[in-house]
């Protein structure tokens, strides 16, 4: 117990009483045992210290969750919160009632040990990302001073990043359109992410307004960066804009009674793979297979994160996949390039072994 704070009994309940920039407090801790009253009103002195400070009081971890996901359930996508939500859910049983200065070092790699009992490598770093993106946000709030632990993410094995093969690609799209009918806003909506290299979240929100048809241009304006950047529009995707286009409105038509979610879209994606024999080809990897194929057709880096929406060049990069032919063409290059060079120097080129 703090000596700047006096706990005492008052008719079998304890109350505590302290002193704190010149003015004196006393409350009840509701307690009759001295333990828990000590404790509570430890507590209460420790946050009054820190509001006298300019700070947060100090929560758990699992009343900081609480307050992030209130704090931020209006300025961030669905997505965000709903894995904040099943991380504070599910994830942090074991951390949950610590305050956020006793989340030691070893108490964190501890409950990641339990986390990878059961989850993948990968997701044990998305874990810890959660848990960092707390604790960075209570810094800001001034709750803390600074991150208590010191762990790092795990390696991870990366995996081969696949992409829609060109040859395939026109039966894949003929497959989407035969499949989507009685339901074509689906099919259009998949057009508009292979053609434009839109989120799915930015097909879905699509609207006639921010189609220029005389610039060949559209500017998706409810974007994940809040950026509003006009991206041209292939003329491929006009032919099919052009016959429907209104003055305002929603792009995608919608039946009645069945609304178009990103959940259908992956799935109806993922009957297209099977038909065809494509791969792991999701919404994810559609907007990667459109940045590849930019790169493949010579567009710079700069270009292909502005045309993606990007603010960041390196998230690009992760988005492309390795043409390991335009290596193999390099080198046969480089090959011809030194002939040369060998022939210019007087230098003999290697004997063929072949030759008679």
């Amino acid at each position: 117990m703090s000596e700047s704070i006096r706990v005492f009994k008052v008719r079998g309940v304890y109350h505590y009483r302290y002193r704190l920039d010149g003015r004196r407090r006393q409350r009840t801790t509701r307690e009759r045992g001295l333990r828990k009253a000590q404790s509570i009103a430890d507590d209460a002195y420790a946050q009054a210290v820190a509001r006298s400070r300019g700070e947060e009081p100090e929560p758990t971890l699992g009343a900081l969750a609480a307050l992030w996901i209130e704090v931020h359930s209006r300025t961030m996508s669905e997505d965000r919160i709903g894995t904040m939500e099943t991380f504070a859910r599910l994830h942090i049983q074991t951390l949950a009632d610590l305050t956020l200065r006793e989340l030691t070092t070893e108490r964190v790699e501890e409950a990641r040990a339990l986390y990878l009992q059961d989850h993948a490598r990968s997701s044990a770093n998305t874990w810890l990302g959660c848990l960092g993106a707390l604790v960075r946000w209570a810094i800001r709030r001034r709750m803390i001073r600074q991150v208590p632990w010191q762990v790092r993410e795990l390696k991870v094995h990366r995996k081969a990043k696949p992409i829609l093969p060109t040859g395939k690609a026109s039966l894949w799209m003929c497959t989407v359109g035969e499949m989507t009918e009685d339901d074509p806003g689906l099919g259009f909506a998949i057009r508009l992410m292979i053609g434009l290299g839109l989120r799915v979240s930015e097909a879905l929100s699509s609207r006639w307004e921010w189609l220029d048809l005389e610039r060949k241009t559209y500017t998706p304006s409810l974007t994940k960066g809040f950026e509003a950047w006009p991206r041209p529009v292939p003329d491929w995707l006009m032919d099919r804009l052009r016959p429907a286009a209104q003055l305002t409105g929603p792009m995608i038509p919608i039946r009645p009674g069945h609304p178009i979610t990103e959940a259908r879209v992956a799935y109806l994606m993922a009957k297209a793979n099977r038909a065809t024999g494509v791969l792991h080809i999701t919404p994810h990897r559609l907007r990667g297979t459109y940045a590849t194929w930019l790169s493949e057709m010579g567009v710079p880096i700069q270009d292909i994160q502005r045309a993606l929406g990007h603010k960041d060049p390196r998230t690009t990069m992760r988005y492309l996949a390795v043409d390991m032919r335009r290596v193999a063409m390099a080198q046969i290059a480089i090959g011809d390039w030194l002939q040369m060079a060998g022939r210019e120097t007087g230098e003999l080129a290697p004997a063929n072994p072949h030759e008679s």
